[in-house]
């Protein structure tokens, strides 16, 4: 019988990619004769995330549509019927047996025809409110895979099954004291992880950059500040780094599991894929929404694990201000902690990957039969 043919599609930031790199190593811990491929474009992540974790990847060009007018705007039609003809070439080559769509606008044109074309769809939807190309594509989907209870109100009924985020395996089973090692750090003393999402959030910067002198100074913590790249520039110049000898800086963070072995506690944004890892590494957080995010997903997405007792929320606007008290607040309550990490590792589902690659599989087979 002929290997199973798997075509995925995600782009645009970390809380699609990752989840589609982790549904792709699934596939292959099922079957390592499967063959993946990836769909996304040039200008996003995904063109180097994807072949660093072993995969090949093609592109097509397509973007985002603005709500201003704009150049891009004015490029859209042209992009689109572009992307079509694109997405059409690529799997009229590759002849995938199931196509998935992990969201981001790339999904689109590559799940319109795959539909055309009577392919089997799977949908993977991360946030608590879908992105639009899920949505659009919901209707063509044999299944669609969520993460929050609250995304199977925007989807057709009977067709959604809750299993959770696809996460990286390699997050969990991490030494401690080595982890703390490798950032010169002690792993007997607290340590605070921050994190902006894959392109850094200006709040936790600037409520971390004022805020510097007390969580380093006096609360005495060790911090991986993960501000990212659009910020690296700016915070480096601005931190005298070597007046904080616990401190580490950086645009981004290559070794995530180490990072959260490391941490007691975790300041983060609330995109899916973030918050599935808390869960899957049982650790206290403190989430800050980010107020500019379709149907206010992130907050849904922060209130699932907040009202389980899993984590602190945190409004962005209030973010400057309280945090420092927020934080004081948490590290000297060690039972408290405990019992965060605790309802943080109750809420995570870390057969998610497995669980969504066994469906896919099995619609291959149909599809090979």
């Amino acid at each position: 019988m002929p290997n199973s043919r798997v075509l995925i599609a995600a782009g645009g930031t970390g809380g699609h990619v990752y989840p589609a790199i982790a549904i792709a190593d699934a596939l292959k811990a099922e079957n390592k004769d499967t063959e993946v491929l990836f769909v996304g474009t040039k200008n996003h992540m995904e063109w180097t995330a994807v072949p660093k974790a072993g995969y090949n990847i093609k592109d097509i060009w397509i973007s985002g549509f603005q709500r201003r007018l704009t150049l891009t705007n004015i490029l859209f039609p042209l992009k689109l019927v572009t992307s079509l003809v694109q997405s059409m070439s690529i799997i009229s080559r590759f002849k995938p047996d199931v196509v998935v769509s992990c969201g981001g606008y790339v999904a689109g044109p590559i799940g319109y025809v795959a539909e055309k074309k009577k392919l089997p769809v799977v949908v993977q939807e991360q946030n608590s409110y879908p992105g639009v190309t899920n949505r659009l594509l919901a209707k063509a989907a044999h299944v669609i895979f969520t993460a929050f209870k609250k995304a199977d109100d925007y989807f057709p009924q009977g067709k959604t099954v809750l299993a959770g985020n696809p996460t990286r395996a390699a997050l969990v089973g991490v030494d401690k004291e080595k982890a703390a090692a490798s950032f010169e750090f002690d792993s007997n003393k607290q340590a605070l992880l921050v994190l902006g999402g894959s392109l850094g959030a200006r709040t936790i910067n600037a409520a971390i950059k004022e805020n510097l002198d007390v969580l380093h100074n006096d609360l005495e913590l060790q911090i991986i500040w993960q501000c990212g790249k659009r910020y690296i520039d700016e915070l480096s110049t601005d931190i005298d780094t070597d007046s904080y000898p616990n401190l580490r800086l950086q645009a981004y963070l290559e070794n995530m599991p180490e990072a959260y072995a490391t941490a007691d506690i975790v300041v983060s944004r609330a995109g899916a894929s973030s918050c599935s890892e808390l869960m899957l590494t049982g650790k206290p957080s403190v989430l800050v929404p980010s107020p500019i995010v379709a149907g206010d997903h992130q907050t849904h997405n922060a209130m699932a694990m907040v009202n389980e007792g899993a984590a602190v929320l945190l409004k962005d606007a209030d973010a400057v201000q309280n945090l420092v008290h927020t934080l004081q607040s948490l590290i000297a309550d060690r039972d408290q902690l405990s019992n965060m990490a605790s309802a943080a590792l109750k809420l995570a589902k870390p057969d998610a990957a497995k669980t969504i690659a066994h469906e896919i599989l099995t619609l291959s087979k149909a599809q090979l039969n």
